[in-house]
């Protein structure tokens, strides 16, 4: 067995029972906390439904109020006064058929959010092989292809996280930095 470092074991006996209530659990974190940078809080959630079956799959985004402790570059495309909404809601780049093409010849990814109009699908369909394994491509399911791309884009920039459960029923999800005063950061 391999040894344990010194802040591991030092992080391992702080903790006395097997389950804590929620706002003990963070500021228990931030007691044993060791890492030169600001961690990020996850929530790790046993749902015990067997993901096999559509039905039973567990998937979804939130808004975080307090958001993750970053902001995030939002791309959008779209046409006409979609574009105006969506500059003036804080959109980091906006256009048209004219990105489309940018991504497409030059492998262009330096966002972190695309939104797309349904009007503009029809082109950005073309994109699929350069955003899918990335998990850019805009997706109605998950509030990226709108009409209302302004509420869209505030909530991506407010830390809008997106879960999924994972084939062992699993969802895992960042709920905040610890840095966060406790009841910030799930406390």
């Amino acid at each position: 067995m391999r040894k344990l470092s010194k802040n591991i074991a030092k992080a391992r006996a702080a903790v006395t029972q097997p389950a804590y209530p929620l706002p003990d659990a963070v500021s228990l974190l931030q007691k044993v906390k060791y890492a030169k940078f600001d961690e990020t809080v996850d929530l790790t959630l046993r749902l015990g439904v067997d993901t096999r079956h559509a039905d039973q799959m567990v998937r979804g985004t939130v808004v975080l109020p307090h958001g993750l402790g970053k902001s995030k570059t939002v791309a959008v495309i779209a046409t006409g006064d979609r574009q105006k909404e969506a500059q003036e809601a804080g959109a980091d780049f906006v256009g048209g058929e004219e990105m489309v093409e940018k991504i497409q010849k030059e492998n262009w990814t330096a966002f972190d959010a695309l939104i797309a109009t349904p009007d503009m699908m029809k082109v950005v369909g073309r994109l699929g092989k350069i955003l899918g394994p990335k998990g850019l491509m805009p997706n109605p399911k998950t509030g990226t292809v709108t009409l209302d791309v302004a509420s869209a884009v505030k909530e991506i920039k407010a830390g809008k996280v997106e879960f999924r459960a994972d084939k062992t029923s699993l969802v895992h999800v960042p709920v905040g930095k610890l840095s966060f005063p406790p009841a910030e950061a799930g406390g």
